[in-house]
């Protein structure tokens, strides 16, 4: 799994170390069941604090993308592959939507209204 953070996003780094984890899953570069490398192997690489990793690395967890286990570490969840890209694409959508000026709680009625 090749992770990369970019300097020039703005987001937080534990939110980008999350999103790389997320489009990772989404491309299918780790499948359900698949162990990522511990922590600290993945905060060296990336050239970030192991703690920012962790931080991510919960953030998916509770999303649903990852599964913590004991003795096992981090695997992705069964179901992530199809999670990921969907919880990808809403990301996407309320960005998208605060740079046309709209708030969640705008992009959350414009979905009800939906067919």
């Amino acid at each position: 799994m090749l992770l990369r953070l970019s300097t020039e996003d703005s987001r937080p780094l534990h939110e980008q170390v999350a999103g790389a984890i997320r489009r990772a899953i989404a491309e299918g570069e780790c499948a359900p069941g698949d162990r990522l490398p511990p922590a600290r192997e993945l905060s060296l690489a990336l050239g970030v604090n192991a703690n920012t990793v962790l931080r991510g690395l919960r953030a998916l967890r509770d999303e649903g993308l990852l599964e913590f286990r004991r003795g096992r570490g981090v695997t992705v969840a069964g179901v992530a592959d199809r999670r990921s890209a969907l919880v990808e694409r809403v990301r996407e959508l309320v960005a998208d939507g605060a740079r046309l000026g709209y708030g969640k709680a705008d992009l959350i009625e414009m979905i009800k209204g939906a067919p």
